[in-house]
């Protein structure tokens, strides 16, 4: 899959996004190594600590059912580009620090870059 169509995936997602306070929409879209797409949009809640992000509502879908490896996840939000927040930049990195991140104000002016330049020395606790 071209990384067009993934953020096309995640501009098309954004729409089901649950953000009745900040009225920011954002919508991802994870494509995993063996090549399955899962979305996520940012679910907002009144005790702002309780919202989700849509980086991580992808993630946690995927994890959810079994996933573990990613290539790409893009990022499209209705206020233009739109970075991962710190959480989920750490979040990601625990999976995959050098995932690619696409993100645009549309999909003619898409950026990638991997994870670990967004969050260089990430932490990570070594497993055997």
């Amino acid at each position: 899959m071209d990384y067009k169509e993934l953020y096309r995936i995640a501009d098309k997602a954004k729409e089901n996004a649950y953000v009745p306070y900040s009225h920011f929409q954002v919508g991802a879209a994870l494509l995993t190594e063996g090549g399955a797409v899962y979305t996520g949009v940012n679910v907002e809640n009144a005790s702002y600590g309780a919202t989700i992000c849509a980086e991580r509502t992808a993630f946690v879908k995927a994890i959810s059912e079994g996933e573990r490896n990613f290539h790409a996840i893009a990022i499209a939000s209705s206020g233009g580009e739109a970075l991962p927040c710190g959480i989920c930049r750490q979040f990601m990195y625990e999976f995959c620090p050098q995932i690619d991140v696409i993100t645009g104000k549309d999909e003619n002016s898409l950026r990638t870059q991997p994870l670990s330049a967004l969050l260089p020395e990430g932490f990570r606790l070594e497993t055997e």
